[in-house]
């Protein structure tokens, strides 16, 4: 484990050999072939029969090493994600990382009143709106579980949400097969048409496994429809160390990955080709409190694990940054989001969520969005390393200062200075100007942020048109569930 590959001009941090990735890899293939998985969906087991697969008792499924091989030559090694406007936006290859928020929580926190309370309509669409400013945000997820709304149309109104307050490319959570297939249309309305949207995906959907072992109806139901659809797909359980998965790394990264690959088998049987993205999510149980917590080390390296199979099998990778145990946004938020934030970036992560949760997941805070966009913003000066070129080197502007001199007035600084990274919330002034400027700590400053972006920034409207098919949409489907 350590540093020293490269990618641009940046740091790539490996936290397996290649060597245990193999050794990983047929750990999991063991656990398929010998222990198999439980497969509650009668098309996806038929699927594997058909394909050579044993079935036992209906649907005990276990998995030849072949089909995994199959799988993992016609899966895509690149995933690309598009803005509302059909601009490429997120190249999922290689060692490329974008960072955006998560889905889901269930508590608000207040940035003005710091109230902790459910999530509105409005609460969404303000925080979306914040993402869609934040130059570092490349994609949003909903945020907030709506308390406003029937709950069968939770991820509905979401959908309609996020579409109409971003330009940006989303990561969407759907509660079933339906549901997905309203954001689907949706997601077509908005792009012009169900071929532009395969052409030039707009989301990505987030399904799911149950550890250990398991495949549920609803999951494996997207899984299929996503693969039928061209929709790219990231099917990856948050696993919980020491009670859904092993509680050693390295046996929640076996467990981790036969799921995965198991899920990958059934997606590429279903359409070969269609776009999969690789990862797994692992929050370790802390056995002093029975709480699943984010960002301790074993985290941080479950992670790198994830990201490195992900290289070996040269498939984009999935994965977590920016998020955090604190109750508040304080030193403890800060230091757990950022240590997720730079090791999944110079892990070389691709698309990596949950940026603005605290409190395991349960509770999301604007203040920490916005301090996060900042910290990602050094990470992304980090990764680009060094320049050697002729002008960076300088070695004409150090003759003319020569010894004694200054660079201040000299030419060179002139030209480049304004290269250097330079914050918008860090303070680097003198105590005495700082004092002078009221004395503001950085979420008082990141307050300060929230309530100018909500109060200047009007992101890119949709046409009327488009308005009007998503009304449609949830439309019927308040009809169907009864709730106009």
């Amino acid at each position: 484990m350590g540093v020293g590959s490269s990618h641009g001009n940046g740091l790539f941090f490996r936290t397996l050999t290649e060597k245990q990735a193999e050794e990983i890899h047929l750990a999991s293939c063991q656990i398929l072939e010998e222990t198999g998985m439980m497969i509650y969906h009668e098309e996806a087991v038929e699927l594997l029969r058909q394909a050579g697969a044993l079935v036992e008792n209906g649907n005990r499924v276990y998995f030849p090493s072949s089909l995994v091989k199959k799988a993992l030559q016609s899966a895509p090694s690149r995933v690309t994600l598009y803005n509302r406007n059909g601009e490429a936006a997120l190249h999922l290859e290689g060692a490329n990382v974008y960072f955006g928020t998560g889905s889901d929580t269930m508590n608000y926190l207040d940035p003005f009143s710091q109230e902790r309370r459910s999530w509105c309509q409005e609460d969404v669409a303000n925080a979306i709106k914040i993402c869609d400013s934040l130059p570092n945000i490349d994609f949003v997820m909903s945020m907030g579980l709506l308390s406003d709304v029937d709950p069968h149309m939770i991820n509905r109104e979401q959908y309609a949400i996020m579409v109409q307050n971003t330009v940006k490319p989303q990561v969407v959570i759907a509660e079933d097969g339906d549901t997905l297939k309203d954001i689907i249309e949706m997601a077509a309305g908005a792009v012009g048409g169900k071929e532009r949207l395969r052409q030039k995906p707009l989301f990505m959907v987030y399904t799911e496994p149950t550890s250990p072992l398991q495949h549920p109806k609803e999951s494996v139901d997207k899984l299929l429809l996503a693969a039928e659809n061209g929709v790219p797909t990231n099917f990856a359980c948050g696993g919980v160390a020491g009670a859904s998965v092993p509680t050693t790394v390295g046996g929640a990264l076996v467990q981790a990955n036969a799921e995965a690959l198991s899920g990958l088998v059934i997606h590429q049987l279903k359409a070969p080709g269609a776009p999969f993205v690789y990862g797994y999510g692992n929050s370790p149980l802390d056995m002093r409190t029975m709480q699943a917590v984010y960002g301790t080390p074993e985290a941080v390296l479950f992670q790198g694990g994830v990201v490195d199979l992900a290289h070996y099998y040269q498939l984009p990778s999935w994965g977590y940054a920016g998020c955090c145990n604190a109750k508040v946004c304080d030193e403890q938020a800060i230091v757990e989001s950022t240590m997720f934030t730079v090791m999944g970036a110079l892990q070389g992560c691709n698309i990596m969520h949950d940026v603005f949760y605290m409190e395991f997941g349960l509770t999301g805070s604007l203040e920490l969005l916005v301090i996060s966009n900042e910290v990602i913003g050094r990470t992304r000066r980090l990764l680009k390393g060094i320049d050697t070129d002729k002008e960076s080197l300088g070695v004409e502007s150090i003759m003319r200062v020569g010894p004694g001199g200054n660079f201040l007035g000299d030419e060179h600084t002139a030209k480049n200075f304004r290269e250097n990274w330079r914050p918008e919330l860090s303070d680097f002034n003198s105590f005495e100007n700082w004092s002078e400027n009221g004395s503001k700590t950085m979420v008082d400053r990141a307050r300060e942020r929230i309530k100018h972006i909500l109060e200047t920034h009007q992101p890119e409207p949709v046409t009327a048109e488009v308005k009007e098919r998503i009304a449609t949409v949830l439309r019927q489907a308040h009809v169907k569930f009864g709730s106009i």
